[in-house]
């Protein structure tokens, strides 16, 4: 089998997967903002997230949109893409998406929370040499319990968390974000 062939096969199976994660979140959520992210990416890069996805439907593990009663919301400041994000990661063995999502907002910033739903469901396809492969990213929405920061990242990727009544311009997914913001809030602030 060709390394081309290979590649068909792994991105084969991380679609049917993806499928599998996507259907199972909107049978069981409603309410929540889509979106959808295209990136073309290396060889090496394309395997890798096609084995993640295929694994459990989500290369890019699960997120928090964690916000205070008062509407703030928290980020953390992710230095490898030097943008402020929504806390999250990938997912350890055996552990749910809901389970990653708030294990990482707590590496992350120290925040304990409680989910309410999911926020944002995006999907995320990746191109490689005429393949494509694709993974969901969920992104659930939760209530702070604490609000007091304490980043402890163990990968040393976050270097700084903060609670924003306004969104800084350099947020990732800022649109969506607002989007999210606006149908929870009643506002686009």
């Amino acid at each position: 089998m060709t390394s081309v062939d290979d590649l068909w096969f792994l991105s084969d199976k991380a679609c049917q997967t993806a499928e599998q994660t996507y259907h199972d979140l909107r049978k069981r959520y409603t309410g929540f903002v889509e979106f959808t992210r295209h990136r073309n990416v290396p060889r090496n890069r394309f395997r890798d997230v096609a084995t993640v996805a295929r694994d459990h439907g989500a290369p890019y593990g699960a997120h928090t949109l964690a916000y205070r009663p008062s509407g703030e919301l928290l980020l953390v400041r992710h230095e490898g893409v030097d943008l402020w994000v929504l806390p999250g990661g990938e997912l350890d063995e055996g552990e749910s998406l809901q389970e990653a999502a708030l294990r990482e907002l707590g590496e992350e910033s120290g925040i304990e929370a409680t989910i309410k739903g999911l926020g944002m469901l995006g999907r995320i396809e990746f191109y490689c040499d005429g393949n494509m492969a694709w993974g969901v990213l969920p992104v659930y929405e939760a209530h702070a319990e604490t609000t007091d920061i304490a980043v402890d990242d163990p990968d040393h990727e976050i270097s700084e968390a903060r609670w924003f009544d306004e969104l800084p311009a350099d947020t990732r997914d800022r649109e969506e974000i607002l989007e999210w913001r606006g149908q929870r809030f009643g506002d686009g602030a």
